[in-house]
Formats: C-alpha cells, sequence, structure tokens
C-alpha cells in the first residue's frame, strides 16, 4: 500500500523551538507597523531538510508513486534550489521533497509558507500575516485556506476512548433574534388558507341548502294540512 505523501503536522508547525519567542515579540509589538521578517529568521535550506526528516523518517525516501525505495537523486530545482529531485528506478518517474505535499505547485519559496503556517499557528490575523511576509492580502487569503482545508483533510481520524467530558456545549434551537423565521414557521400557507375559505364556503351552502328544504317541506305541509 502506498504511503501516505502528506506532511505531518510536526513537520508543519514545530519546525524550530527556537523561535517560541516570537510570540513575545507579537504581544509587544504594535500591530499597525511590521513587526519584524520572520521569513529572514529560516532559511529554505532548514526548511527542506525538516521536510525530509519528517517525511522520511528513516532516511530512506520512497517514490510517491509506487512506493519503492530504489530512487536516485537527480539533481535540484532551478528556483528553489534546495528542493532535491529524484528519479524512481522501479517506475522511472521523477518527483521532488514536495511532490503530493501542499507546498508543491506554488512560486512562494518554501520558508514563507512554513512561516505563514507557523503564524496561523499563533492565531495572528491574514492582515497581520501579510505585512509580516509582504504578500497582498489576497494571497494570504488563499494561502491561510488552502493550509487550514490541507491539514483537515489529511490529519488522521482520530478515536476517543474512555470517559470524554465536554465543558460547554452551544445548541441553536428555536428562532431567537429572528422573530420573522418564527412569523413564517406559524402562518399557515397560502394555499391551506384557500382550502380552508373554500370549505368554509361549502359548510355554508350546505347548510343553506338544508335550511331551504327545511323550509319548502314545512310549507308543503301546511299547505298539504289546509
Amino acid at each position: 500500500m502506498i504511503k501516505s505523501e502528506s506532511v505531518s503536522i510536526k513537520a508543519l508547525i514545530g519546525f524550530q523551538t527556537a523561535e517560541l519567542h516570537f510570540i513575545k515579540i507579537l504581544r509587544m509589538a504594535d500591530h499597525a507597523v511590521n513587526i519584524c521578517k520572520i521569513s529572514e529568521l529560516i532559511s529554505n535550506v532548514t526548511c527542506f531538510e525538516m521536510i525530509r526528516e519528517n517525511r522520511w523518517p528513516d532516511g530512506v525516501v520512497h517514490c510517491p508513486h509506487c512506493d519503492s525505495g530504489h530512487v536516485k537523486k537527480n539533481g535540484h530545482d532551478t528556483v528553489q534550489t534546495e528542493c532535491q529531485h529524484y528519479q524512481c528506478k522501479h517506475c522511472d518517474r521523477y518527483f521532488d521533497d514536495l511532490t503530493n505535499t501542499v507546498f508543491a505547485g506554488h512560486h512562494q519559496p518554501l520558508k514563507v509558507w512554513v512561516s505563514c503556517l507557523y503564524l496561523m499557528g499563533l492565531n495572528v490575523s491574514n492582515s497581520q500575516i501579510s505585512k509580516e511576509l509582504d504578500l497582498s492580502l489576497s494571497d494570504v487569503h488563499e494561502m491561510t485556506t488552502l493550509l487550514r482545508t490541507t491539514v483537515v483533510k489529511r490529519k488522521p481520524d482520530i478515536t476517543l476512548e474512555g470517559e470524554v467530558e465536554f465543558d460547554e456545549v452551544y445548541i441553536v434551537a428555536g428562532h431567537k433574534g429572528h422573530p420573522e423565521a418564527l412569523k413564517k414557521s406559524i402562518a399557515p400557507s397560502p394555499k391551506k388558507k384557500i382550502k380552508r375559505s373554500s370549505g368554509q364556503r361549502n359548510s355554508r351552502k350546505r347548510q343553506a341548502s338544508r335550511s331551504g328544504n327545511d323550509s319548502a317541506r314545512r310549507s308543503g305541509h301546511y299547505q298539504h294540512a289546509g
């Protein structure tokens, strides 16, 4: 079975424990100006080493297409020279360090993506991330959206065991704050109104008909008696 080619959460977030001091900088800095260039604190070399260590922890590179461990190095990327290219000896296909990962196929350097994910882990807003990484807000929005959806899709399923406790549970019930919706749910539909009205008219007609027949019978009885 082909191994999952997703990058682990550890590889995405916990890339440098020494950089935890950045949290203090975030709290102390004025959000109206750039805090510091976190992407300048790390290098592409460090990020690619982290990717390889977490993707292939045993040190043996596996082909993402056939899972074979018989691969050979095939030079480096022309744009991100730290990215190693490989060729599989089994299926003869090519791949690199980022193939089948969330970081593949983008023009932004790997260190920018890692920095973006790191800031997301600190609950930094997209606006502040754009200032930190010197990117447009639209680019940051696309990056954070892709990272969130990919992490959710590729995270392993968790099975809870033993006793599980919840502190608070919010359940939306009723139409609190939406009185118009409540009125609509209570008010009968126009079709029901029409049916009800027509039914009432038919009932009145039947009653009038019975009353007319009774009057006619009584009138005839009196005439016969006379």
